[in-house]
């Protein structure tokens, strides 16, 4: 059997962790640079107030709705998540994080398990070690679970937010329950050939021939399908490093100043190469790119990126910095505002296994600083260690007028209890 646990509302159920006046009201957190929402809570769904709304032009109904509107704070719900995946490893080693908020997890050898019980016993610890509600999906397949959660998520009270389809009936019945666009693995363009085909139901493109559904859609349509017939043909993804390395991100206004530019592709590389010693690889390619604001049709627009390929893979912040900070002044333009600039790294090779240059190689002294560096910045925090070209004050420069503390993750945030 297969589960998938799902946190109800995270990023709100996150805030109202650390501030319980937050409980029952109506809540909207907004993407980075606070420029539209990203996430509501059901407080906040059911005043109609839609997903992707800029928050400029919604203010006045969130003050007039008394919607609490907040700040993106990612540190605090990583760790939020981070604390909820550890839990479930207790119930199973059998854990793939799907994403910040759910996962699918396995049950093997549970054959004699009372799984009702058991998903009970998931959300009442999650709930009471963490403060945040979930809902739980249990089934044979992972297609199934998803199901079975959406049911849990829109009837918690005869559910009791566990439900588990165990039986032939329970399958059939939620197949005829659930629309086909609100089916996991069932995107745009399949949804369009199913309906034209007469498909309106997860039954209907269930009852579809084998042969047909094979041959109009492969063997990814043909999995989901037998999925959904109760017959496992996904497996729980197995943790794999990355083949590219992307840091971009949109600034809180838009600068035509070419120094502060580089300040950010800097800091932007050095998180890439970062990233990249966690998972023990080195790069062989860099692509910077810069991009003005489109939503500002009266200003001149530009967008330019360039490819840089390294003679030797590297991991070492100062070799990736240097590379993306050098190709700045080809990118930019005088007289344009830019918006949004990016660091990737691709060419990934395992650290300790690639093929020597013969005549170009690292100087030898970048990875035991750069162990030095992680080590220090991972007891201290905050990146307390930065090279010369980042700004020394902050990583990241973003508009966050409405961000609560970060109170997991910061000493100096944590809440004191007189």
């Amino acid at each position: 059997m297969f589960a998938l646990v799902d946190c109800n509302n995270f990023y709100a159920s996150c805030e109202r962790v650390f501030n319980p006046n937050l409980q029952g009201k109506p809540i909207a957190i907004l993407s980075n640079n606070d420029g539209c929402v990203i996430s509501r809570s059901d407080e906040a769904k059911a005043l109609n107030l839609p997903m992707g709304a800029p928050i400029f032009k919604w203010e006045a109904f969130c003050k007039a709705n008394n919607i609490a509107v907040l700040s993106s704070n990612y540190p605090l719900y990583g760790d939020m998540s981070s604390r909820v995946m550890k839990i479930l490893e207790q119930f199973t080693p059998d854990v793939e994080v799907y994403s910040i908020d759910e996962a699918f997890v396995e049950f093997k050898g549970f054959e004699y398990v009372d799984f009702n019980n058991y998903g009970d016993q998931i959300r009442s610890r999650i709930l009471k070690w963490t403060g945040i509600p979930t809902c739980v999906g249990i089934a044979p397949t992972k297609a199934l679970s998803k199901i079975a959660n959406k049911i849990a998520r829109k009837f918690p009270k005869e559910t009791s937010g566990v439900y588990v389809i165990d039986s032939e009936e329970k399958r059939l019945k939620a197949l005829n329950w659930i629309p086909l666009e609100a089916v996991w693995g069932i995107g745009r363009g399949l949804q369009k050939q199913l309906k034209a085909k007469g498909c309106k139901k997860a039954v209907d493109f269930v009852n579809l021939s084998d042969d047909w559904v094979r041959k109009n859609f492969g063997s990814t349509g043909f999995k989901l399908k037998k999925e959904l017939e109760g017959i496992p043909q996904l497996e729980l993804d197995e943790t794999t490093t990355k083949r590219a390395i992307a840091t971009t991100r949109s600034f809180d206004y838009t600068y035509d100043d070419i120094n502060y530019i580089k300040e950010r592709i800097s800091t932007f590389a050095s998180s890439c190469a970062e990233k990249l010693r966690k998972q023990n690889s080195s790069c062989y390619v860099i692509y910077v790119t810069l991009s003005s604001d489109r939503h500002k049709k009266g200003l001149e627009q530009h967008r330019g990126s360039i490819v840089v390929n390294l003679p030797y893979p590297t991991n070492s912040s100062l070799v990736i910095s240097n590379e993306a900070v050098k190709v700045v002044d080809s990118i930019f333009k005088k007289g344009v505002k830019y918006k949004r600039a990016g660091v990737i790294v691709s060419g990934l090779v395992p650290t300790d296994n690639f093929q020597l240059n013969m005549f170009e190689k690292e100087d030898p002294k970048h990875q035991p600083l750069m162990k030095s560096i992680d080590k220090l910045n991972t007891k201290y925090g905050d990146y307390k260690i930065k090279i010369a070209s980042q700004d020394l004050q902050r990583t990241w420069k973003m508009r966050q007028e409405r961000l609560s503390p970060r109170y997991t993750t910061n000493i100096r945030d944590i809440i004191v209890v007189k």
